[in-house]
């Protein structure tokens, strides 16, 4: 037998020894996990979504409510999108809602409410990719089909000694091919779970737990002692930081005990979802060091004048608290600063936001920009306060350019019994609860 025979022939041995030993461990140790008493392809497809960059451990009690709320695919199609992202609040990553109930139309109109088995319809769906699309496969029709997420990538780089970046294209493609070639006959969905059950519980990233792993024996990495520097991946671009005011503006008579929250706009980043308003800090201010507060009256300064532009009739008074929120691309730092609802001038903020909701009841369009835009130029006159020498600030300004023009407008005043009915972004969600557990103590 040539050098190179014998180097086929123990690279098969591996392999066997890899989907048995494997598979034999997971069906002994795998944890009890609610999406795995059952093989309802709905219910695996939204906890593979839910699963996406978010610990098992968060997922199940969502998972939990969401089911409960939307049973099948039909009444998640149906639902309102408000209630979706209710649902999903505190989850994050929301465009997966978003996708989850785009596809859930799809299904519904396409396939008759029945989530398909044919591999070319599952990856039409919006928001399904290769990894889902295998997981739902294998998971739920026991198809041959791989599954390669990160815990996957790292799993088969450490056991196979591959030191490709698994940052590339081209690697992805090798690893599913050799998770293909692994998957034992008749047992898809319970081999690609093992796998990504030794990935979360055994082969992880720091610090590998060598000695309970049921295919150490044959780790190419752990032999070569490399199991830590594995897998091989190009570092991401960081995200990039932006310093921002935000207004918790504090109701007084008939809005007593409430605070004024925004409508986010209909598209772009967190499309649709409520917050407190805010702005980004003064430029000439933003490059000192992160989280650090700006001169006091520069930010109250900037404040009260975006508060004027956006028709909320309100004085900031002084910093309450900071808070940060990290998107892929861009991390919020927010500088909170409590504000004072003043007397209402003619559709400022109390007259804005009632007429805002009486809009919705009618299901009337937004009030038109350049009408609040001027409305915004006679409260600031009225308030004696002069045009900023900087550029001039957007009416709304929610670190999405391209979606700022399609802002909604739409401002509440909410108590805390009435934060059931918005869906916020977790940031948000935080200050809020932080905010009516002061008022209540």
């Amino acid at each position: 037998m040539t050098t190179d025979e014998k180097h086929i022939e123990a690279k098969q041995e591996a392999k066997l020894f890899f989907s048995r030993f494997l598979l034999e461990w997971y069906h002994l140790q795998k944890r009890d996990l609610p999406w795995r008493r059952h093989r309802n392809p709905y219910y695996i497809w939204i906890s593979e979504i839910m699963l996406q960059q978010t610990r098992v451990d968060t997922v199940i009690p969502y998972f939990n409510r969401f089911i409960e709320q939307f049973p099948t695919v039909e009444a998640l199609a149906d639902a309102p999108e408000e209630e979706v992202l209710k649902c999903w609040e505190g989850l994050g990553y929301y465009s997966r809602a978003r996708n989850l109930q785009h596809a859930a139309k799809q299904v519904k109109e396409l396939y008759g409410g029945q989530v398909p088995d044919d591999r070319d319809a599952v990856f039409g769906l919006k928001g399904v990719g290769p990894y889902t699309a295998g997981a739902i496969l294998s998971i739920a029709f026991n198809r041959p089909e791989p599954a390669v997420d990160g815990n996957v990538m790292r799993v088969l780089s450490r056991y196979f000694l591959i030191e490709d970046d698994i940052a590339k294209g081209p690697t992805r493609v090798k690893m599913e091919k050799l998770a293909a070639e692994l998957i034992p006959e008749g047992e898809a969905g319970s081999f690609n779970q093992a796998l990504m059950e030794l990935g979360a519980l055994i082969c992880t990233p720091k610090s590998p737990r060598c000695l309970p792993c049921p295919v150490m024996e044959h780790c190419a990495a752990r032999l070569a002692g490399c199991e830590a520097s594995l897998p091989v991946k190009t570092k991401a671009k960081p995200p990039r930081p932006e310093e921002r005011l935000a207004a918790l503006v504090e109701g007084r008579g008939e809005h007593a005990g409430r605070v004024l929250i925004r409508q986010r706009p209909a598209s772009g980043l967190l499309a649709r979802m409520w917050e407190l308003p805010h702005w980004p800090a003064p430029p000439a201010e933003a490059g000192g060091a992160r989280g650090a507060l700006l001169p006091e009256a520069a930010a109250l300064d900037r404040l009260r004048r975006s508060m004027s532009q956006a028709g909320i009739h309100a004085r900031p008074e002084g910093h309450w608290m900071a808070a940060e929120h990290t998107f892929s691309h861009i991390v919020w730092t927010l500088q909170v600063y409590r504000c004072r609802e003043e007397a209402a001038l003619p559709l400022a903020a109390e007259g804005r936001a009632m007429y805002g909701a009486a809009q919705a009841e009618r299901g009337d369009s937004p009030l038109d920009a350049d009408a609040e835009a001027a409305h915004a130029e006679r409260v600031a006159a009225a308030l004696g306060i002069q045009p900023a020498e900087d550029a001039p600030l957007a009416l709304f300004d929610s670190g999405d350019a391209a979606a700022d023009a399609a802002d909604s407008g739409a401002q509440r005043w909410i108590s805390r019994e009435d934060m059931k009915n918005y869906a916020f972004p977790n940031v948000f969600l935080k200050l809020l609860n932080n905010y009516f557990d002061e008022q209540e103590t």
